[in-house]
């Protein structure tokens, strides 16, 4: 292709602007703790730290459970994914904008409702606990645990990709970015809490759909359009334009469609997307952010679908990395300061998710461990000292696991989703529309899932090679509803809130 230049050039150029790149970082990152210290002072008590005191409209409700969703691997993963394996990456965009709206449609309104009137629950383990009024703790305990182990990679895939962006961008080693990615993100996660968080991704919510629409533009119209991208691409590996086909010209089996698809399904269980959902300020705003959020997702994933495919046929050498695709395509059409502002929505991408798991990671140590089991009488001054203490610890260990610069985002992700959508996505649905459910049930359903999710995780050949997530959810669903109907019904006390919840909803 004309009209771009080969990466030893971009780096080059680009070379001599990062002192442009970086004062455009910087000020990106103190508008965030800016951002951190407003909401500082309206954090008064462990509800505003974790909840933001339920005070979310529908555009911050909407655009922070989108932000909060896609992550690093938004403008990293998925491009990367479609970059090597051409149209079939479209797969995993239809299931997730497929579960994106089935979320908000199904859960949202609901869980709003049930995490009020089960003692105003603020997190999934303290709703668990409530909503099957279970007093052994068993609930909150293990629910925590998955929420922890899960976590930790999750929150490693967003510091590997700060990593990688560091590293391409300014040539730091990959070790000293990471840190510094680590660190900008706890200080104002430590200080703002929940509002901080909602708020900073709203603000990086729209940088990030911004970056998605005009790159590919730009990238398209130096590729004199459509039809040169596709006949370039159809040069390289005609499979590349073919959606039922792998990037090697083999037939896509069921197994592997449905593994694509199959990510539609986590999004029932993603405390972090669920929080959001339950600080929406009025049920009556709910309508209004699904479709502010389902829009957001729709753009956002064509966006990123669009940049691994232009970039197929836009640089002139094979990428070493395609999660560096949009990075690189970036360096390539813009001028030092408009990159380093559209560059900066990669960053917005990693802080977004990164700092709403840190959040719920604080909450679940905090509110399910230390206060249920250790403090009960705890001051509300004293559980947010403990959730900021919290939030330094785990980003530690996630630091440390995301040192390894082997590690890839969307694999990381992956595992990380597939966890939270097995072990928490059937059992958050059957608490919401089944009264027959039982405390028993639901403590089957999360370990089934979960456990289902660690081991098929290990395995490979055959059924093996499909996405964990499917077997995990089928696994949970089954034992959640097989323990149900073998205990004893759930107590008259539990089934009224129940009822009192969807009287409430519907009227």
């Amino acid at each position: 292709m004309q009209g771009h230049l080969k990466q030893p050039e971009q780096k080059k150029i680009m070379a001599n602007h990062q002192w442009l790149i970086a004062g455009t970082f910087v000020a990106y990152v103190i508008a965030m703790l800016a951002i951190g210290a407003w909401s500082f002072l309206r954090t008064e008590n462990l509800s505003d730290y974790i909840l933001g005191g339920r005070r979310l409209g529908p555009l911050p409700a909407a655009l922070s459970a989108g932000a909060s969703d896609m992550s690093g691997w938004l403008l990293l993963g998925l491009p990367g994914y479609a970059y090597l394996a051409g149209f079939e990456a479209i797969w995993i965009a239809a299931g997730l904008l497929v579960g994106t709206w089935l979320n908000w449609q199904l859960v949202a309104a609901r869980l709003r409702q049930y995490s009020i009137i089960a003692n105003d629950s603020l997190t999934i383990p303290d709703y668990f606990e409530n909503r099957f009024d279970d007093h052994s703790h068993a609930l909150r305990v293990i629910s925590a645990f998955f929420i922890l182990l899960f976590f930790l990679f999750y929150t490693s895939s967003g510091l590997v990709a700060g990593g990688k962006l560091f590293e391409t961008v300014f040539g730091l080693s990959y070790q000293n970015a990471v840190i510094a990615g680590s660190l900008a993100i706890v200080s104002y996660t430590l200080f703002g809490g929940f509002l901080a968080v909602a708020w900073t991704d709203v603000v990086q919510g729209l940088l990030m759909s911004a970056a998605l629409i005009v790159v590919p533009i730009f990238a398209l119209n130096a590729m004199g359009g459509w039809n040169n991208a596709a006949a370039a691409t159809n040069a390289l590996n005609p499979a590349l334009l073919n959606a039922w086909t792998s990037a090697e010209g083999a037939p896509l089996s069921a197994i592997a469609v449905i593994s694509l698809l199959g990510w539609g399904l986590g999004y029932f269980g993603q405390p972090h997307i669920l929080a959001r959902f339950k600080a929406v300020r009025k049920p009556r705003h709910i309508p209004a952010a699904r479709n502010i959020a389902v829009t957001w997702c729709a753009l956002a994933l064509c966006g990123a679908l669009a940049c691994g495919f232009f970039a197929i046929s836009y640089f002139d050498q094979p990428l070493a990395d395609g999660e560096t695709a949009f990075m690189l395509l970036i360096q390539s059409l813009f001028s030092p300061v408009v990159a380093g502002v559209l560059l900066a929505a990669i960053l917005a991408a990693i802080m977004s998710t990164a700092d709403s798991q840190l959040l719920v990671c604080s909450a679940a140590l905090t509110e399910d461990f230390y206060k249920s089991l250790y403090r009960k009488k705890a001051s509300q001054k004293e559980l947010v000292r403990i959730s900021r203490i919290a939030v330094i610890l785990i980003a530690a260990l996630a630091t440390a696991v995301a040192l390894s610069p082997d590690a890839g985002v969307l694999d990381l992700v992956s595992y990380a989703w597939a966890g939270f959508g097995a072990a928490f996505g059937p059992v958050i649905l059957l608490s919401l529309y089944w009264k027959r459910i039982t405390r028993s049930g639901a403590l089957a359903g999360i370990v089934a899932g979960g456990v289902t999710v660690v081991v098929w995780k290990q395995l490979s050949g055959g059924i093996f090679d499909l996405y964990e997530i499917v077997p995990g959810f089928a696994f949970s669903t089954l034992a959640a509803v097989a323990a149900s109907l073998l205990s004893s019904r759930p107590a008259a006390a539990v089934v009224d809130k129940f009822n009192q919840t969807i009287a409430a909803l519907e009227s």
